[in-house]
């Protein structure tokens, strides 16, 4: 319930920010990009620092301390009345998300049984795909009927939801950890009064090196770049509609189709993905992303928005969850907490950048032009994919075998 409603303020915004960012502020297509990433911006800072720091801090507290944060920053903007302001929120409404959606996500993933970490990340999953779905069509009529002060009250409300269901979520503690830099190991003391040994005990401090998993860094490209890809459609979709002359209600329903085929997935990619390894899921879903980016830029009617839709969920939206489960599953049991944080920090790059740089390049492309653009970045991808991970595991199955 939480991560549900984290992902409904989330998807509230980042739909409607850029349209928001061009009526109030008259901005340009990049600087209403980056009010859109300015967000996810933000939630990459945060991360850095919460894969290594939770644990320490204690997981709990850091959750609530987020969730508070969270709450006061969607308040915020009914008060950021220039564009400045507005990304400068935006960017702290980040930080809190960041922070609070690690923990979640790091404590979920420890709980799930190795053999079915697919499947279960699959199914907390779910309710970030009931956000996806209900965010923007909440957000496409809000604003049409209410304009956009109205958004930023329901966010707010939703805001204080979390914090509350977050005071009520009891979060698992790891072990203790197992340094692996030389500098934190536990150095013993000869104590020459009593001839016993003593252990001083280990400090947490931070350090930059363990702010990224560099095992769990590679196949974590592969969701840099989908991320890229995806919010094209997030920030962009909208604009695209409207340009068509198609219903802004296709837009929204977009979404709903988009869930309503996740969920479906979920019966299906993690059960493959568990019982017949990466390779079966991860490149299927890639090729069914980039038919649906093809379909959306070769075919902007409704029954080709709503099939590129279907095709968007099975390739991206099971993506996520399956790409993560790799991240994690390429690490000793005790470095999850970053490896999630490495794979998140990915995702929003590729989610905050995506916007800035598809903006900066519209009024060259349009929008058409720059779906088939990003359906060959996902083909590229898919060479990615196998170069950091897909042939590896083909060879280890071959050698287990």
């Amino acid at each position: 319930m939480t991560n549900l409603f984290l992902a409904m303020v989330f998807y509230l915004l980042v739909t409607a920010m850029a349209l928001y960012a061009v009526d109030r502020f008259h901005a340009s297509d990049m600087m209403s990009g980056l009010a859109v990433g300015a967000f996810v911006l933000g939630a990459v800072v945060a991360r850095l620092a919460t894969g290594q720091s939770m644990d320490f801090i204690g997981r709990r507290r850091m959750l609530i301390t987020a969730a508070a944060c969270f709450l006061v920053a969607s308040a915020l903007y009914l008060l950021a009345n220039t564009l400045g302001l507005l990304i400068l929120v935006r960017f702290f409404h980040g930080v809190a998300f960041g922070a609070a959606s690690t923990v979640l996500a790091t404590s979920v993933i420890g709980m799930i049984p190795a053999l079915r970490r697919s499947e279960g990340t699959g199914w907390f999953g779910t309710s970030t795909t009931a956000g996806s779905a209900f965010g923007p069509l909440l957000a496409f009529q809000l604003t049409h009927a209410f304009g956009f002060d109205s958004l930023f009250l329901l966010c707010t409300a939703f805001s204080l939801c979390a914090l509350v269901a977050g005071i009520l979520v009891k979060l698992p503690q790891p072990g203790p950890a197992v340094p692996t830099d030389p500098a934190d190991r536990v150095e013993k003391t000869h104590d020459t009064a009593n001839g016993a040994d003593a252990a001083e005990a280990p400090r947490p401090r931070f350090s930059f090196r363990r702010m990224v998993s560099l095992q769990a860094l590679p196949v974590s490209l592969v969701i840099l770049l989908g991320g890229i890809a995806y919010s094209g459609i997030l920030a962009f979709l909208n604009g695209y509609t409207q340009q068509e002359g198609v219903s802004p209600a296709v837009a929204s329903a977009f979404f709903l189709v988009y869930a309503a085929v996740l969920v479906l997935t979920r019966f299906i990619v993690g059960p493959i993905h568990d019982r017949f390894g990466d390779n079966a899921a991860i490149i299927p879903l890639l090729i069914s992303f980039m038919a649906g980016l093809v379909m959306l830029s070769r075919w902007p009617t409704p029954a080709g928005i709503f099939i590129s839709a279907a095709l968007v969920a099975f390739g991206f939206g099971a993506l996520l969850t399956s790409v993560q489960a790799i991240a994690v599953s390429v690490v000793p049991p005790m470095q999850i907490g970053v490896a999630t944080s490495t794979y998140f920090i990915m995702l929003d790059l590729g989610a905050g950048v995506g916007p800035i740089i598809l903006g900066a390049l519209l009024p060259v492309t349009d929008y058409s032009g720059m779906y088939l653009m990003l359906s060959g970045l996902i083909a590229a991808t898919i060479g990615l994919y196998w170069l950091v991970h897909g042939r590896h595991t083909t060879r280890r199955a071959m050698a287990n075998a």
